[in-house]
């Protein structure tokens, strides 16, 4: 009798845990696909009209709902590879995790570029076409790449210079933690978290002070710098979202403290709160609030519509 409750109190414990590793993939699946598909729309848009080639905020525009793509398919993908797989190589993992890293790092970059976009556009509204070309626009994206490299590429260097052996052979759980583990590592990342938090939040604190001060003094009928002054904002709170990766380690650590039976709770509401929210603001800053972006959205939209109306004519 008391073998067989065992048993059952075993059994139904084990699949208790595999329901709920189910509904958090299912979950992080559905959040995924959803968003993902909503940025393809933006995407396609994009592609289909000219108008948005020669325009330096759309283009940077689309840069971060590409980069917002990538980051979230790699990000979700460790995520289910971590339930489904439990380890993988090492040198997997590292190309993985390099790819997470490189577009994690370039999303605050891309914000703060975005936001002295919307400066120069309020406050030197006559050289904005000068100073803000399509050419510059693109050499600017390369640059956001080159600054994220400086996060990544170090510590790939250091793992292959202290143990390639390890990398090539080894199979890991899937963590950052668990691939750059050498202390100059631990190091290099802390002081480059620190010099960006304090970089980008500076020049975000700038150009909103500034647009402020425009909106104030200009006080137009036609709200461009009320708007412009609300999209710095969505900057600024999707930017706190991003900027939550910084300190990830340090806040998961004291939630878990602080509610260590509910740990796996935390850490699955931690890593949707921080690597999956933020990539939900992209769409409704432009594609949503965006008067111009709409209403070629709007037109794509029709016209994917209209032809499955016509397969269906008695649906209406």
């Amino acid at each position: 009798m008391n073998s067989s409750s065992y048993n059952y109190s075993v059994s139904g414990g084990l699949s208790d845990q595999l329901i709920i590793a189910a509904a958090k993939n299912v979950i992080v699946l559905a959040l995924g696909i959803t968003i993902n598909y909503i940025n393809g729309m933006l995407i396609l848009t994009f592609r289909k009209h000219q108008v948005f080639y020669v325009n330096p905020r759309y283009i940077l525009f689309i840069h971060l709902v590409v980069n917002d793509v990538i980051q979230l398919t790699t990000s979700a993908s460790l995520f289910v590879i971590g339930y489904v797989l439990y380890k993988i190589n090492a040198s997997l993992c590292c190309l993985l995790i390099s790819l997470a890293i490189f577009t994690t790092m370039n999303t605050p970059l891309n914000l703060a570029v975005m936001a002295v976009e919307c400066y120069v556009a309020v406050c030197f509204p006559l050289r904005h076409a000068e100073l803000c070309t399509v050419k510059r626009t693109y050499i600017l994206i390369g640059c956001v790449w080159t600054l994220s490299s400086v996060t990544v590429l170090p510590e790939i260097f250091i793992l292959l210079a202290t143990d390639p052996l390890w990398l090539v052979y080894s199979s890991i759980i899937c963590l950052r933690e668990n691939l750059y583990l050498h202390p100059v590592s631990v190091q290099i990342r802390q002081i480059v978290y620190l010099m960006y938090l304090i970089g980008v939040w500076f020049v975000l604190f700038f150009t909103y002070i500034k647009i402020f001060v425009a909106a104030q003094a200009a006080n137009s009928a036609d709200g461009k710098e009320k708007k412009a002054r609300n999209t710095v904002l969505l900057h600024g709170f999707q930017l706190l979202l991003c900027m939550l990766t910084y300190v990830d380690p340090m806040i998961k650590t004291g939630l878990m403290r602080l509610f260590p039976k509910y740990a796996e709770e935390v850490r699955f509401v931690w890593y949707v709160f921080v690597h999956i929210l933020p990539r939900f603001i992209s769409p409704i800053v432009y594609g949503l609030r965006d008067k111009t972006f709409k209403q070629y959205l709007k037109k794509h939209l029709s016209c994917i519509i209209r032809p499955v109306s016509k397969l269906h004519p008695n649906s209406i």
